[in-house]
């Protein structure tokens, strides 16, 4: 059985993506990232901790999720680094009824909740980060309402993500999540919010890799990191 780190690497490096005609209904994707176990290379000390705190029809993070944060995928980044994505940014709890609004309306909502599920249901990485990015790749192309043919495109199991969505989980879970974002994030401010070991990197979150590099401190240190150190000559920040 190839690994998810080999598919991953093949897929993202030979065919990055699946090209169909819009009119026929299909989209871009990264093939490869719904394989069911990783062997991944050991790397000492802890890892660094990535976290992207998005909303789901907000056209700079679906760009951040689909064009920038797939550059993991391509070296041994993924290995040193935790990697947690909080959708529901921007949003806020109605107290009057208990009703969640969010900034781009009921369908930014329904996106929010099902990627919640995705999330919940699924701790493999790279089972939740496929179908997060197949519907972050239609909110770009304005066609988030075809959310449902990404499990399919994907051959991802749609059940348990319907039944977490259907039951209110995914609405739940974004209340958990619009608490934890609303302590160090001001409604209303750009998106998205990408934390490098807790602390934002603000409107450098296209750069995250740098910052990744710079705050690890295991060894060995990936490739990656060797190249963008010798190529920008960057400093070191400790975050």
């Amino acid at each position: 059985m190839v690994s998810p780190k080999q598919a991953i690497f093949s897929a993202l490096t030979l065919l990055p993506f699946l090209f169909i005609n819009k009119s026929d209904g299909a989209f871009y994707y990264p093939a490869g990232l719904h394989a069911d176990s990783a062997e991944v290379t050991h790397f000492a000390f802890q890892k660094v901790n990535l976290s992207v705190y998005y909303a789901s029809l907000s056209q700079p993070s679906a760009t951040f999720i689909v064009k920038n944060l797939e550059e993991i995928f391509h070296s041994d980044l993924i290995n040193i680094i935790n990697l947690q994505l909080v959708p529901w940014a921007n949003a806020y709890v109605d107290k009057t009824n208990q009703s969640i609004i969010c900034q781009n309306g009921p369908d930014e909502c329904e996106l929010n909740s099902l990627e919640a599920c995705a999330l919940n249901v699924w701790n493999d990485v790279s089972k939740h980060y496929a179908l997060i990015y197949c519907f972050e790749f239609l909110a770009i192309e304005g066609r988030h309402k075809n959310w449902q043919d990404c499990f399919s495109q994907l051959d991802l199991p749609e059940e348990p993500v319907l039944n977490c969505y259907i039951r209110g989980n995914g609405t739940e879970i974004g209340q958990k999540y619009i608490n934890e974002t609303a302590i160090f994030y001001p409604p209303n401010e750009f998106l998205p919010l990408v934390m490098v070991n807790n602390q934002s990197i603000g409107k450098e979150y296209e750069n995250f890799t740098r910052y990744v590099c710079e705050a690890y401190r295991g060894t060995p240190v990936p490739p990656v990191c060797n190249a963008t150190f010798i190529r920008s000559g960057w400093s070191t920040i400790k975050l």
